[in-house]
């Protein structure tokens, strides 16, 4: 009898600490949904699910989301599947079956195309994405999506503004709304203030039929792959820091950067009148003193 009490108790605890996950990521959505106007009266909001947990989750969430929501918008799955050797292509129809949602796979071999023009050894992922951005947006159109949601959650933001800094010398991030390069579709991600470690544990919550991809999953030594365990590493070591950092997307002091086009350096003048948002050149620093941390070892994923 007394074995049997520390097991309910753990039940129990997984149980709270999984209704206070659900409670989260729901309201994060809704929230990032809101502040940017992602989804309107009367969308068509056609989801890319890859088989990867986050579009897993951001199809799961906005189907959640639909059910209480004060205005009335359609949900589509779409899949593209690219013929990569192994693709379990019965899962995902299967499991959209079970949700009851309507659905399209589009099948288009991508993969023998990338495979042909990108030289073994080098990274595959821009002319992947490329091939997959322009279907979709074709797909979009044909199925009358006023909207496309992608499962980009707020650590791939983070990295790919760590990217852009490290290697293409530009201050430069991944938006939760904009509109696609070709003009013609409004591209949101409902996920942008979620953490990639509460999409992990839904995933698991949720018993999702994972498929892993075999084009850029099995390519280990990706940058994006070093700023990851970076990130991740940035997090255990000082709690807090990749909230703040994500917060900075959102606090931007153009007069205190160094682009010209987003501030008139040249013609700034003196005009005698106090700024409390101007320099404080002669102040001392203002960031609190740290002890200098251990170098960061960076480990690539597996």
């Amino acid at each position: 009898m007394t074995a049997a009490h520390p097991a309910a108790a753990d039940a129990r605890r997984e149980a709270f600490e999984i209704r206070k996950l659900d409670k989260r990521l729901h309201r994060l959505v809704g929230q990032a949904i809101a502040d940017y106007r992602m989804i309107e009266d009367g969308d068509r909001v056609m989801v890319c699910v890859s088989g990867g947990k986050d579009s897993y989750a951001l199809l799961d969430i906005l189907l959640g989301l639909r059910r209480r929501a004060p205005i009335a918008f359609d949900v589509v799955a779409v899949n593209l599947d690219q013929k990569q050797p192994g693709f379990p292509a019965d899962v995902l129809p299967a499991y959209l079956r079970s949700l009851d949602v309507p659905f399209h796979i589009e099948t288009q071999d991508t993969y023998s195309i990338v495979k042909r023009l990108i030289p073994e050894g080098q990274t595959m992922c821009s002319l992947c994405s490329r091939l997959r951005r322009g279907i979709l947006y074709r797909v979009a159109g044909e199925l009358g999506a006023t909207k496309i949601a992608l499962g980009h959650h707020r650590d791939d933001i983070l990295q790919t503004v760590l990217m852009n800094m490290f290697f293409g010398s530009r201050l430069k991030g991944m938006p939760p709304k904009l509109v696609s390069d070709d003009g013609r579709h409004v591209v949101i991600r409902p996920l942008a203030y979620v953490a990639e470690v509460d999409l992990e544990r839904w995933a698991r919550h949720r018993a999702f039929p994972i498929i892993p991809c075999t084009l850029c999953g099995s390519q280990p030594n990706l940058q994006r792959a070093q700023i990851r365990q970076l990130l991740r590493d940035w997090d255990r070591r000082f709690p807090g820091r990749v909230d703040n950092m994500f917060s900075a997307l959102a606090n931007v002091v153009p007069s205190h950067l160094m682009d010209k086009r987003l501030y008139p350096f040249e013609t700034l003048q003196r005009t005698g009148v106090a700024d409390p948002g101007g320099d404080i050149a002669f102040d001392d620093d203002p960031c609190v003193a740290e002890p200098a941390p251990a170098p960061i070892r960076v480990v690539p994923a597996d």
